[in-house]
């Protein structure tokens, strides 16, 4: 088989599969107008037996779980966007039923138009709201993940619903709250709702510690079993050794320095010298371990690395001028997230040592900052631009990115704004002139920003950089 025929066939199996996923999309609006129909009927079994009503549905969802082999919660969820989605979010409920977006997209449109919902009962806006936010919602969805449509939603319906989103917001934060529950094999599930932001924060974080740990846990210094001098419970450094101390004789030869070794004339079972394992921790186990010894004992252990105390957590606000100064209490944008609370945005505002200002045109786009040192500049235009990786459908965040030439420096791309990204490792190496061409990907900035990357099969995927939603 040529290169011709194998490339035919890898290309027929990409056209399969995307046209089964249609077809799924399809069966799951199916699904969905079901389970409409399914509330429809049990809407007339409560008729006039209102008192029997959460029977009712306990039973109902009860038994299409145990028919669809699926936990009643999700059950639960899925009788509950059947209904909104069949009642009311009609263009959408046709885009689904059209195969053009998922019902997992579905499910994000409806869960961030709650709050639009909310305001055209409380007569805040118009009816045409819904409209305009189902619209707008379902441009993203069709061109997206469900992940970047809840974060776009979730903005489109801040700046749509006004005041609305930031009044939620504030009743939300009182139910911040710590839970645990049994996880079985003597493991137990920590949960603690915040926040968003100072979420997003602790979690950036640990993961910028966990990083720091990895990257110098093969620096350790060797230590000594305390036990063998009775001085406590913590391994013993080279730095906190006494040379002149006689009751390291018989277990430790010093050199120069703060160096010491093992007498090798001992009998090892009775010396105790300790031999320190090589730390061969996940980067989520070194998460959840910096997470216990924050909580338990303020400060990570010495043994985990040093500086780390030094680590921040970082989260990227976009908030109007007007705002900042409280001529207004607009929504800010938490990035890559979506609205968040003024105050908040502003109590950030007051926290921060970086700051950068950002011009945007008409359509949200921004167009240029305020920075006079031209690569620094360009830096903080491409964070601000990009504030997640730009390869379709990635959202690691850019301060977890690196900004890369699109056409490869080493071929003669310029270092020049139309022609830098941010891209995550991961979507970074796709398009390193050291892939094999057969799996190396391209990538083109058009203007406007556009991102076209183009695969090995040759089929182009476009990602847009992300317009900021206007508040107005």
């Amino acid at each position: 088989m040529d290169i011709g025929d194998e490339l035919d066939q890898r290309r027929a199996l990409l056209d399969a599969w995307v046209d089964t996923r249609r077809r799924i999309a399809l069966l799951e609006a199916e699904s969905s107008a079901l389970l409409a129909e399914r509330i429809r009927l049990r809407d007339r079994d409560t008729k006039g037996n209102s008192f029997h009503r959460d029977a009712i549905h306990r039973s109902m969802v009860a038994e299409y779980s145990a028919a669809g082999r699926i936990p009643q919660g999700t059950a639960d969820r899925a009788f509950a966007d059947a209904y909104f989605i069949e009642n009311h979010y009609p263009l959408v409920r046709d885009a689904l039923h059209r195969g053009d977006i998922t019902a997992a997209h579905a499910r994000e449109i409806v869960g961030a138009g709650s709050v639009v919902r909310e305001a055209i009962a409380a007569r805040a806006v118009e009816p045409e709201t819904q409209t305009v936010f189902e619209t707008a919602s379902i441009v993203v969805a069709e061109n997206d993940t469900p992940a970047r449509t809840r974060a776009y939603a979730r903005s489109i319906a801040a700046a749509l619903a006004g005041e609305t989103v930031v009044e939620r917001q504030r009743r939300a934060a009182s139910e911040r709250t710590v839970t645990v529950r049994p996880a079985d094999d003597g493991l137990a599930l920590l949960q603690v709702v915040l926040p968003e932001h100072l979420a997003a924060a602790i979690f950036d974080r640990l993961t910028q510690m966990a990083n720091e740990v990895i990257r110098t846990r093969d620096d350790r210094d060797p230590c000594l079993d305390p036990d063998v001098i009775d001085v406590g419970a913590d391994p013993i450094y080279p730095g906190s050794l006494d040379p002149s101390d006689p009751a390291l004789d018989d277990f430790v030869i010093f050199g120069h320095g703060d160096t010491f070794t093992s007498d090798p004339l001992v009998d090892p079972s009775s010396a105790d010298i300790e031999h320190v394992a090589g730390d061969e921790r996940t980067l989520d186990q070194v998460r959840a371990d910096l997470l216990t010894d924050l909580l338990l004992g303020s400060d990570p252990g010495a043994v985990h690395g040093s500086g780390l105390e030094n680590i921040r957590g970082r989260v990227q606000v976009t908030v109007a001028g007007s705002t900042l100064a409280g001529d207004d209490d607009r929504p800010a944008e938490h990035d890559g997230k979506g609205p968040i609370d003024p105050d908040v945005a502003r109590d950030l505002a007051r926290c921060t040592t970086s700051w950068s200002r950002l011009f945007l045109d008409h359509t949200g786009m921004i167009t240029a900052t305020d920075s006079y040192a031209p690569t620094e500049g360009m830096r903080r235009f491409l964070r601000a631009r990009d504030p997640h990786c730009r390869f379709p459908g990635c959202r690691m965040p850019v301060h977890r990115c690196q900004f890369d030439h699109n056409h490869d420096h080493a071929k003669g791309g310029a270092t020049s704004l139309d022609n830098l990204s941010a891209f995550c490792a991961g979507h970074h190496l796709l398009k390193h002139p050291d892939m094999d061409d057969g799996s190396r990907w391209t990538a083109r900035q058009i203007p406007g920003g556009d991102i076209e990357w183009t695969s090995p099969l040759g089929r182009v995927y476009t990602d847009p950089p992300p317009r900021r939603v206007m508040f107005v």
